[in-house]
């Protein structure tokens, strides 16, 4: 009786230890398969995670980037606009100038007084024994004042007889809408008080200045 005791001990003993030995491998075959996955999921982890930190710089630096061409654009339209502004403002002032001007030289009486002095200028300077050609509007042949219309026509007449003992020609022309020109018969030579000529001369000291004023220089 005791063999068959014995037989099924050892029987037992053996199923016991198949299936500690199984639990174990089992177990251990777990834990790998549980640090297997740690390691995985580290690497995962780790990688998404310099994903995210080179997305994020690749943002960053495009941010940057867009920013500094905004800010870039931004400078470039200012500059440009100040610009225009200061090229409209100057245009304005010129504009100004030569209206101003145009008006004054256009008035009979100072038509007349221009006229007689770059006479007598020209002629005791430069000329003396040649003939001479003043160009005047034309405008102030056709001229009438409503308040006086032979105004215009007087002043021109009166213009003429002062010049005529000089032997001085007084001819109408449309190219001049104010002041005078005088010029050398058969010669290059004139003398330039026309209203272009005027304002030429009087933006060329003046335009300077306002420029530094605009630049805020002045």
């Amino acid at each position: 009786m005791a063999e068959p005791s014995s037989t099924s001990s050892g029987v037992q003993q053996l199923i016991s230890r198949i299936r500690d030995e199984g639990v174990q491998a089992g177990q251990a075959e777990a834990d790998q398969i549980l640090k297997d996955a740690k390691t995985q999921a580290a690497k995962i982890v780790s990688e998404a995670k310099a994903d995210a930190a080179a997305t994020h710089d690749k943002a960053t630096a495009e941010i940057e980037s867009e920013k500094t061409a905004a800010l870039e654009a931004l400078r470039l339209a200012a500059r440009d606009t100040t610009l225009e502004l200061r090229s409209s403002i100057i245009s304005g002032f010129e504009s100004y100038v030569k209206r101003l001007v145009s008006a004054q030289t256009a008035d009979e009486e100072v038509v007349k007084c221009i006229v007689l002095v770059l006479a007598g200028h020209a002629v005791d300077e430069f000329i003396k024994d040649k003939d001479l050609r003043v160009r005047v509007s034309d405008a102030l042949f056709e001229r009438e004042d409503r308040s006086d219309p032979k105004r215009a026509r007087q002043t021109v007449l009166e213009i003429t007889s002062e010049m005529l003992r000089e032997g001085i020609e007084l001819v109408p022309a449309s190219d001049v809408h104010g002041g005078a020109r005088v010029q050398v018969v058969g010669d290059d030579l004139e003398v330039d008080l026309s209203d272009e000529a005027v304002s030429e001369l009087i933006l060329r000291h003046l335009l300077p200045r306002f420029r530094a004023i605009l630049e805020g220089v002045e």
